[in-house]
């Protein structure tokens, strides 16, 4: 048998005799590309993703981003030579890495000024005032390290359920103020109600409002706020829809009626009345209580009015009392 001589090239071995020797040939797995592996499911995908990026449009915010980055990446480079501001400098003596101005100048710049760009339409200062109130509402305005305390949990609670309680002793006192508007209210109208323009019913108040009591003072005058309000609106859409021709003679009427004696009255400053409405809603709610208890003998907890000063039957005074 003939001898195998060493093979240069593992691909092709040859015997001795020059003859190829198929029995010791390397067979390799022949070699497939990606794209022969891509089915047609994969390449049709790929196709919509190349086709959904070329016809992508940058929103604004992209386009903001990417001219921010190449202005980033402008101001970071320095200065080219080729430029024609560079090449007037050399002419000067400037060369690259070096300062401007004289030689041996310490405090020379050896790198140009920074420039910031200003975002937004405000002012100049408008950024440094805005850092300043941020500063004083942290309370930091002098520069301290002292930080605006926060409210915790349990004050945040508390805070609301005083608020609670306030808005709802407000609403109990407009109720109160109505109950004695119902008791004592007799004395400050004729009985007989009115028809407004709208067919609503409004009690027709004959005392000034000063002369009424002024623990339901406030009911008064914020329904007369109200109905002249109502009746200036009135006036404007009639003078609107009227013909520029139409005279009534009920006009100077009407506008006495809605611009005359209750405006100045209305308008007119009620120290009295001021100084009650300053008071703590559960205090205004106390003194009306204990009015209607030792006026009219009316309890506002039990809703009932007793025969007799002594109440017999009523827990107490006050709300809590009655459970």
């Amino acid at each position: 048998m003939a001898r195998l001589k060493e093979p240069k090239d593992q691909l092709f071995p040859t015997t001795e005799d020059g003859e190829d020797d198929y029995m010791s040939m390397a067979i390799l797995e022949p070699t497939v590309s990606t794209a022969q592996l891509e089915t047609s499911a994969k390449r049709r995908a790929r196709k919509k993703r190349e086709a959904e990026a070329r016809a992508h449009q940058p929103s604004k915010a992209e386009l903001a981003r990417q001219a921010e980055l190449s202005r980033d990446e402008a101001l970071k480079t320095s200065l080219p030579t080729t430029s024609k501001g560079f090449q007037m400098m050399a002419k000067l003596g400037f060369k690259a890495g070096s300062a401007l101005g004289k030689e041996g100048n310490e405090h020379a710049r050896k790198e140009p000024l920074g420039v910031v760009v200003k975002e937004g339409r405000a002012g100049v200062g408008m950024e440094g005032e805005r850092k300043r109130k941020f500063r004083e509402e942290a309370g930091d305005a002098n520069g301290s390290e002292g930080a605006k305390k926060r409210e915790t949990e349990g004050e945040f609670r508390e805070r609301q359920g005083k608020e609670r309680e306030q808005k709802r002793a407000e609403g109990l006192c407009w109720g109160a103020m109505r109950v004695l508007e119902g008791f004592e209210g007799d004395s400050s109208h004729d009985g007989s109600d009115q028809r407004n323009d709208e067919g609503e019913a409004v009690k027709v108040v004959e005392k000034p409002t000063k002369q009424i009591p002024v623990l339901w003072r406030g009911l008064i005058r914020d329904r007369l706020n109200k109905e002249r309000e109502r009746r200036m609106r009135y006036d404007l859409h009639q003078s609107l829809s009227r013909h520029a021709a139409y005279d009534d003679p009920e006009d100077e009427k009407q506008e006495r009626q809605a611009l005359g004696t209750w405006e100045e009255e209305i308008e007119e400053e009620d120290a009295e009345l001021d100084a009650f409405n300053a008071l703590d809603p559960s205090e205004r709610l106390r003194r009306m209580v204990e009015h209607l208890r030792e006026r009219w003998r009316y309890c506002f907890w039990c809703k009932f009015q007793y025969p007799d000063e002594t109440m017999e039957g009523c827990p107490g005074v006050t709300e809590d009392e009655h459970g």
